[in-house]
């Protein structure tokens, strides 16, 4: 677990309570001592982030250690909720896409050529500016040792004029929506759940971070005859894309399908993507 002086209370809380539930997956060290610097400063003038801070360590000390298996459960399930109650766009993106094989993260816009800032994402070598959440289910994957960038192998940042294509923003948000889709078998598509406008509304909150001036970009082939494909009709399964993807088999996992969302602007670039594995 790398702490840094620099980290404020809650996201010094927020690495350890990530680094106990890795550690408690992997039973290399259960027992991670709560850093001493995570104290209520009452710095903040509102008291919010005294407040948040003091729930989380108080239901962390009340949870059971023991049995192991449902102490893991209850921290990454702390975890989850004290992601999501830190800021609205944490739990829109908990509720939207946590729970299928995604890649979600922001960092910071450096170049003109944004292309690099994105590969810098992709390659988790950038943190997101604000702190904010991301949704990765290959962090502690053990093929990044080899393979930093997995499931990604993209192309240079030369490249990416030739396999992106521009979105406006109602269909970067029915993207971002059709990401909760199955790959295979969907039995309930977006166009057609109850909560369609409650998906649709979580997918406008991710992306109303990036501002009014955002621009957006797919690997969707069904954008390049124009920026306003409809993926609600099509589903995720109807999408083919130009992939980002490796075609490595590793650890017993076939890459075969993606759907990426790009959004870029002044500052930051953020990369959401889903994949299809067998």
């Amino acid at each position: 677990m790398i702490l840094h002086a620099d980290q404020s209370p809650l996201d010094l809380l927020d690495t350890y309570l990530e680094a106990l539930s890795d550690a408690l997956g992997d039973g290399t060290d259960a027992l991670l001592p709560i850093p001493e610097p995570l104290v209520p400063t009452g710095e903040d003038a509102d008291g919010k982030d005294d407040e948040l801070l003091s729930w989380a360590l108080g239901r962390l000390r009340t949870i059971p250690r023991q049995p192991k298996d449902d102490f893991r459960l209850e921290v990454g399930s702390l975890l989850a909720e004290f992601r999501s109650r830190r800021s609205p766009w944490n739990a829109a993106a908990l509720r939207l896409l946590d729970d299928h094989y995604t890649f979600v993260a922001t960092g910071p816009r450096r170049h003109e050529d944004w292309a690099h800032d994105v590969l810098a994402v992709m390659h988790r070598s950038a943190p997101d500016p604000r702190g904010w959440i991301r949704l990765d289910w290959d962090r502690t994957n053990t093929v990044r040792h080899t393979m930093p960038a997995y499931p990604f192998d993209p192309p240079v940042a030369s490249h990416f004029p030739d396999i992106l294509h521009r979105l406006d923003e109602e269909a970067a948000v029915a993207a971002l929506a059709v990401m909760t889709e199955e790959w295979q078998a969907e039995t309930a598509p977006v166009r057609s759940r109850p909560d369609r406008d409650a998906v649709l509304a979580d997918a406008r909150t991710l992306l109303g971070r990036y501002g009014p001036t955002a621009c957006y970009w797919t690997n969707a082939m069904a954008a390049a005859s124009g920026p306003a494909p409809d993926f609600l009709t099509s589903g995720l399964s109807g999408s083919r894309s130009h992939s980002f993807l490796t075609g490595e088999y590793l650890n017993g996992l076939d890459l075969l399908d993606d759907l990426g969302l790009i959004a870029v602007n002044e500052n930051e670039v953020g990369v959401f993507w889903s994949i299809g594995a067998y």
